[in-house]
């Protein structure tokens, strides 16, 4: 898909993407759900406090309409080298992660995931059009409307209330 295609889609809702099993997921399953996407590496100085607080994240409100969509990527310093399934089984086993993992994608440059040339392209504002490290975080509401984006260093836990906000829930 061309890069200029990208301004014909209106929400993360019309795109397809694989999972880490290689199957077709289409976006519009996550209609009227609050998304969080994050771009995710198993060894990064981040990674722990990001995916034990996703966790937290998650656990709290999956019942009331997030879900987290984590994309591993291994395009800053090598840090997610690992195949699909010891991604899986690092981020399930070792974090408790419940929310879908999908396939390892780039997030920058030519060959960049069609979902994070239309995120990026949506929210690139102070960041630029870059995704600049591991674990940045994009937070879509109900419509599939891109509302926010957060530098990786932002904890998930500190951005509770916009979730929250989105997801109508006190």
């Amino acid at each position: 898909m061309a890069s200029q295609s990208i301004k014909n889609y209106k929400s993360v809702h019309e795109f397809t993407v694989k999972d880490a099993r290689g199957n077709d997921v289409d976006l519009s399953i996550y209609k009227g759900k609050v998304l969080l996407i994050v771009n995710v590496a198993s060894q990064c100085g981040l990674t722990n406090s990001n995916y034990t607080e996703l966790s937290q994240v998650y656990e709290k409100y999956k019942d009331k309409g997030l879900e987290i969509l984590a994309f591993p990527c291994n395009q800053f310093g090598g840090q997610e080298p690992g195949t699909n399934d010891q991604i899986m089984e690092f981020a399930c086993t070792r974090f408790k992660a419940e929310y879908p993992i999908f396939d390892k994608v780039d997030v920058n440059g030519d060959n960049a995931a069609s979902i994070y040339k239309f995120l990026k392209s949506r929210k690139g504002g102070i960041f630029g059009g870059g995704i600049k490290w591991n674990f940045s975080k994009f937070l879509v509401d109900k419509d599939g409307n891109v509302v926010d984006r957060y530098a990786p260093t932002t904890s998930p836990l500190s951005i509770e209330k916009s979730i929250k906000k989105l997801l109508g829930v006190s």
